[in-house]
């Protein structure tokens, strides 16, 4: 990773650590079926989309009004992205009718990322702006004390392809711990652990800079497990004692972009990642660049990545 501006600052080019990305509208060789490692549970899936709660999903499931494959899903069913799922006759993972956007937010710490919260704390969800149809999907979470980039679509096509382990897209953290690791401990993060019957390890991890006890790093991970990184430290001896995510994929938080705020992802790069992820894309009609939650339509949000088609 190439030297930063400051530890939380822009994330380097992304390495070429993707993994190989399935061709589009191809499934599994005949005869074969998709690994559990491969499938999700149905009701995660749709939750997920934005289609409602893992328990309101259950209960469609049960009252027939899923189907996977034109077959009446089963509850406790797993699906693969190579799978054709309908919600009472509807087929899922259709393109947004008023177009596909995308948002980044600086997530601050001591926000949660569920939508709504029994104890009346504040949400990622509680200041974006207005859907005339449909809602916001968060592409994954991050703990209530981990700040940093978060997307946010109306898409949920995109939402569960960014998710998914097969598609190869890794994330970089800006990570400060209560010491300095030594060859050995960087080794063993970098080979991998096993902590309560997990396999966790980083893709690849860098040190920045420190002093006293305090030193930062940034790490890579290729999936998004909870609470993976600060387990990992911990499982050498050392303690998170801040964590920012500053990259997904492609791509990365603009040093410009405030803590709380939002910012919305140009065409150009909206046309970029569907590409990349090879989804059909809808684009908004008669939005105007700029406005408080608008990228400007010049500055771009990604960097160079395997597979990432460059931008006209």
């Amino acid at each position: 990773m190439a030297k930063r501006k400051g530890p939380e600052g822009r994330a380097p080019a992304a390495r070429a650590r993707a993994a190989p990305r399935p061709s589009a509208g191809k499934g599994p060789p005949a005869g074969t079926n998709p690994s559990a490692s491969e499938t999700e549970k149905l009701q995660k899936v749709l939750a997920e989309l934005g289609y409602g709660s893992r328990r309101e999903l259950e209960q469609w499931i049960s009252a027939g009004r899923v189907e996977v494959n034109g077959e009446t899903a089963q509850l406790g069913q797993r699906v693969s992205t190579t799978d054709t799922i309908r919600v009472d006759g509807h087929s899922v993972g259709r393109a947004p009718q008023a177009g596909c956007r995308v948002l980044l937010m600086n997530k601050p710490a001591g926000v949660i990322c569920t939508r709504r919260d029994p104890e009346g704390r504040r949400t990622i969800f509680d200041d974006l702006p207005k859907l005339r149809q449909g809602r916001w999907i968060s592409v994954g979470r991050l703990d209530v004390q981990t700040s940093g980039l978060l997307l946010l679509t109306n898409d949920g096509a995109l939402a569960h392809r960014l998710m998914h382990p097969s598609s190869g897209l890794d994330r970089e953290y800006a990570v400060r711990v209560n010491g300095q690791l030594d060859d050995a401990q960087l080794g063993t993060l970098k080979s991998g652990v096993t902590v309560e019957g997990e396999r966790l390890q980083f893709s690849d991890i860098q040190y920045y800079n420190g002093s006293g006890s305090n030193h930062w790093y940034h790490v890579v991970l290729m999936e998004g497990r909870n609470r993976e990184v600060r387990r990992l430290f911990e499982s050498v001896g050392l303690t998170v004692s801040r964590l920012k995510r500053v990259r997904f994929g492609p791509v990365i938080m603009p040093s410009t972009l405030r803590s709380g705020r939002c910012l919305e992802m140009g065409q150009k790069d909206l046309r970029a990642v569907y590409q990349l992820l090879k989804l059909p894309l809808t684009l908004p009609r008669g939005r105007k660049a700029g406005g408080r939650n608008r990228l400007e339509a010049e500055k771009t949000v990604l960097l160079p990545y395997p597979e990432l088609t460059p931008r006209a």
